[in-house]
């Protein structure tokens, strides 16, 4: 079967949207770093609309830090690829003509650096997960014993980290009399603008501290806050498609109708119009921030826990269940009491849209996806609000319980026995902290020691550690749909 490529594009069914602006005269105003399904399904669709909108400087270069498995899939198609947006029984689908070319960083990060250095591009946007931004979760410091950060404290000629791409290319930048792009986080972690900007301003200045000055001088880091569910694409999703549309595409994304992006009204020099193309430009993102990590995302991770632990694939499935919904919502009440809504946020409906989203049948979003790298992200969903109903004196049963249920899933066997990989940064040392320990209290103990999760006042808490305690017990004698 032939692939998508720019050549096949009139060939496509008639209710195929596909770009109507000429993708030879754009420009890369953009550079991202990490592009994945999300960015492809997220960022990469509203640089899609304003090229759309005839503003052909925001073309996107985007870089894989890793592996060339995204270059591999989407070179052969011209960079195009297919949004595949899911609700129920419906599906729309668009050819994104927005990325046009991937570049992979281990194979020549000065290919990289000179892309973030010409004078066409304006903003640096990065998903690189907690881990790519080298910063310790506990401190805030860089991870002095990571080797690739290590790498680039000592040298800047082939970068090997995010932070490192950036100050080589801001480096350069100024070498050359450019000012600083903007760098827009679009990572789930709280004030993730301030952290990108630690991470860059430190290692620029362990180099040159006249250039962190001038980066903290010109350069923006704004915060934001993204919200889309985008699932893992499956072979069984690009071999749907490629029956429904006549080629083959091995970059497909799939995702829901809901889309947000909001950032803070800070930027170094030139932007897209983000106002026309649905982002929401504010002077406070905190407050919006909060409210998608609190409710969203650790109610995410409270029943990828228990239905992983459980054996229950997907998350529609969990929220299929009455006892499910019901302690979604008694989460959502604890977590909402921590949250000051900012004006144009009505959190009663936000609750609605949620768990309608939760139960689109259409995604097929895993519980084992949104299991991973569970230590970078319990702190901002779940331990932030229990820190705060705990300095109030209020009760945090639902709350705790996702945290339970991630204490349980680091033993790395689910309710049935069966064994399976915890992917997780800090894997190797949740193991071996628990290793040996099967009474419920000592795991927790164990675990609440891991100061890298557990801020040292909420581990000392002693009320929170005999909610873990029991809860942890529970698990064990009933498994995670036998406790709701």
């Amino acid at each position: 079967m032939d692939r998508l490529s720019t050549a096949i594009l009139p060939a496509l069914p008639a209710d195929v949207a596909r770009p109507a602006y000429d993708r030879a005269k754009v420009t890369s105003g953009i550079v991202h770093l990490g592009i994945g399904a999300f960015h492809r399904a997220h960022q990469a669709w509203y640089a899609e609309q304003a090229l759309a909108a005839g503003d052909l400087r925001w073309g996107i270069t985007a870089v894989s830090l890793r592996s060339s498995g995204v270059r591999d899939q989407m070179a052969p198609q011209n960079g195009l690829y297919t949004l595949a947006t899911r609700d129920g029984g419906d599906e729309r689908l668009a050819v994104i003509g927005a990325v046009h070319r991937v570049l992979v960083a281990p194979e020549d990060p000065q290919a990289v650096v000179a892309a973030m250095a010409d004078a066409a591009c304006h903003i640096v946007s990065l998903t690189v997960t907690e881990k790519g931004y080298k910063l310790d979760p506990a401190t805030g410091a860089l991870i002095a014993d990571d080797p690739d950060l290590a790498a680039d404290m000592a040298s800047l000629e082939r970068p090997r980290t995010a932070p490192g791409l950036i100050v080589a290319a801001l480096a350069r930048r100024r070498a050359e009399g450019l000012m600083p792009f903007t760098a827009i986080s679009c990572d789930n972690l709280p004030h993730n603008g301030a952290r990108l900007a630690a991470a860059v301003t430190t290692l620029a200045r362990a180099h040159d501290p006249a250039l962190a000055d001038w980066i903290e001088r010109h350069g923006a880091f704004p915060q934001t806050m993204v919200d889309r569910i985008v699932p893992a694409t499956t072979d069984a999703d690009v071999a749907a498609l490629a029956v429904r549309i006549g080629v083959e595409d091995r970059a497909m994304v799939k995702t829901e109708p809901f889309s947000q992006w909001v950032i803070e009204d800070r930027f170094a020099g030139e932007r897209p119009d983000f106002e026309g193309v649905g982002v929401q430009v504010t002077p406070a993102v905190a407050p919006w921030e909060d409210a998608k990590l609190r409710l969203l995302n650790g109610a995410h991770s409270a029943i990828a826990y228990l239905g992983g632990l459980a054996g229950v694939e997907f998350v529609h499935e969990m929220v299929a269940q009455t006892p499910v919904r019901a302690f979604v919502e008694r989460l959502w009440d604890e977590a909402a009491a921590t949250l000051t809504p900012p004006p144009g946020l009505d959190v009663a409906a936000y609750r609605g849209d949620l768990i309608a989203r939760f139960a689109n049948p259409a995604l097929g979003h895993r519980t084992r996806q949104i299991a991973m790298d569970g230590s970078q992200k319990l702190p901002q969903r779940l331990l932030a609000p229990i820190a705060e109903r705990r300095a109030r004196g209020l009760e945090v049963e639902a709350l705790a319980l996702g945290v339970a249920a991630w204490m349980k899933w680091q033993g790395g066997r689910d309710d049935a026995g069966a064994a399976f990989v915890v992917d997780d940064p800090l894997a190797a040392v949740t193991a071996a902290r628990l290793a040996g320990l099967t009474d419920p209290g000592e795991r927790v103990a164990a675990l609440l020691s891991i100061a890298a999760v557990f801020p040292a006042e909420l581990a000392a808490d002693a009320v929170f550690r005999a909610v873990l305690t029991r809860q942890l017990a529970a698990l064990d004698a009933r498994g995670g749909l036998g406790v709701l």
